[in-house]
């Protein structure tokens, strides 16, 4: 049962065809109706293939899923008949041609007995279904078509099909041994997940395409979206911090970004002011493999904004603002006072000198928390403002709103 025979089914076929037709007792003949006519002076029946054509219901079938798929074939023939004057237009002939439609009629489920010869028996054994014989329509166009030669009569003959016929390539099986099978022991030997040295994953790990919102703060949560972020051991980083996740789906990964801890105990990372700065960090999300190493996704870029809670200017002439992500000395963290459509005043942030006094300079709080102005109200003119903070090019969403004197 070598699948490597079926490369010899065209010609099984045909062979198989003249078998049947030669024990009902008739002389068949294979070959272009025009060549059968030259041949001998008795009567008989004649094959000719004139078209093969890939099976539009098979294509793609597999034997198995370790195997490429085979060729799948149907095979169409003409059955011309002769009587002893070589002619296929007489009323003998008509009666071998009726004689022999009659035997194929018998064969419409072409099955390979005891008699069939053996070359034909291993081209064909291995189809997993029978040969199907059905007639088809012969119109006069069909067969104008085929005998179309300057030297080629035109002959009545009639159609029919021979599928599916199996052509298996000689490409060998990607067949393998069990995994979780020790087969250096004797007998093998069950060793489950022992046996497992090489994890193989489906995927090439998780792919980004954007982050929303563009821009959020503390305690919000946000939807990353991309392809293969449904896979198992993922993990969000926002710079180096790892990210809450709270969904996942296959195209989006929704995430939060820590702010105070359930219960107001304390807060997070984020929100805490150790971890990072308002402006913009690299996000990207990586899935831990079975070696303890990660596969990382594409980066975006995530926008992380201050939060302002509060803006106090007291008798002393002093504005404390407060909130969260606030900057530290090395950020850039601009406070301005806005009025009337337009800005009146901006402050800049700068460690001064020890000896110089602090007057109208930002000096961050202790943990991001805070900002502190002093000497505001000989700044601007008296009036109500409405305080911005801008820290590393991110504006806080809240601008509240002071009177100076």
């Amino acid at each position: 049962m070598a699948l490597a025979d079926s490369g010899r089914a065209i010609g099984a076929v045909t062979k198989l065809l003249r078998e049947h037709l030669m024990r009902r007792g008739f002389v068949v003949s294979v070959g272009k109706p025009e060549d059968a006519a030259l041949n001998d002076t008795s009567a008989k029946l004649n094959l000719f293939l004139y078209e093969a054509r890939f099976d539009p219901s098979l294509r793609n079938v597999a034997l198995d899923d370790r195997r490429p798929a085979p060729l799948w074939l149907a095979l169409k023939y003409l059955l011309t008949a002769f009587d002893d004057a070589e002619s296929s237009d007489s009323a003998d002939a008509h009666e071998v041609l009726g004689r022999g439609l009659s035997v194929l009629q018998e064969l419409s489920v072409m099955r390979l007995d005891a008699l069939v010869a053996g070359d034909v028996r291993l081209a064909l054994e291995n189809n997993p279904e029978a040969l199907k014989l059905t007639f088809d329509e012969t119109p006069a166009d069909l067969l104008s078509k085929v005998m179309q030669g300057t030297d080629e009569k035109y002959r009545l003959s009639v159609a029919f099909e021979v599928r599916p016929v199996m052509i298996v390539p000689g490409e060998p099986p990607g067949y393998s041994l069990l995994v979780g099978v020790d087969y250096t022991q004797t007998p093998p030997a069950e060793i489950g997940e022992d046996g497992i040295g090489l994890a193989v994953l489906a995927s090439m790990g998780p792919r980004l395409a954007s982050v929303e919102p563009a821009v959020f703060e503390p305690g919000d949560t946000v939807t990353v979206l991309g392809e293969e972020l449904h896979l198992a051991n993922l993990e969000c980083l926002l710079g180096s911090v790892p990210l809450a996740v709270v969904a996942q789906r296959t195209d989006r990964l929704a995430v939060r970004i820590e702010g105070q801890v359930p219960g107001g105990a304390s807060e997070g990372p984020i929100a805490g002011g150790g971890a990072l700065s308002a402006g913009e960090h690299a996000l990207v999300v990586r899935q831990l493999m079975p070696n303890d190493r990660y596969r990382g996704s594409n980066l975006q870029v995530a926008r992380l904004r201050p939060v302002v809670s509060s803006a106090v200017l007291d008798g002393a002439g002093t504005l404390s603002v407060s909130g969260l992500l606030l900057g530290t000395w090395p950020d850039d963290v601009l406070v301005a006072l806005h009025r009337d459509g337009a800005v009146a005043r901006v402050f800049e942030p700068g460690p001064p000198p020890p000896a110089v006094p602090a007057a109208r300079t930002v000096v961050p709080g202790a943990g991001q928390k805070s900002l502190t102005i002093s000497g505001v109200p000989g700044s601007v003119a008296a009036g109500r403002y409405q305080v911005i903070v801008r820290v590393n090019g991110q504006q806080a969403r809240l601008s509240p709103a002071i009177t100076v004197p």
